[in-house]
């Protein structure tokens, strides 16, 4: 885990739907508890921005991407699952 660095996300979703609302607020959650003040959060409605999201070969919703620090992860889904989240993110070491 890079300690100081600010993470930069990405969150494409779909409108106010029900698992679009529900990453927004795990995001958020996420971000508030392990990277205070630390974080970007960037949020892309697929039904405003169709062209970006295909341009940017999102088909799926919700979709995660991860900017910075490298390297660059994306994660589908409601985020639920917080401590895969956290490892996806690299935000907590692996158990080993």
């Amino acid at each position: 885990m890079i300690r100081h660095a600010k993470y930069k996300f990405r969150l494409y979703v779909a409108g106010g739907t029900p698992n679009s609302a529900q990453a927004m607020a795990n995001l958020k959650m996420i971000c508030r508890t392990h990277l205070p003040e630390r974080h970007e959060i960037e949020i892309v409605d697929v039904f405003r921005e169709p062209k970006r999201a295909l341009a940017e070969s999102i088909f799926m919703t919700p979709t995660l991407v991860k900017l910075s620090p490298s390297p660059v992860r994306t994660i589908l889904g409601t985020l639920s699952q917080t401590e895969t989240v956290l490892q996806a993110l690299d935000l907590q070491p692996v158990p080993a």
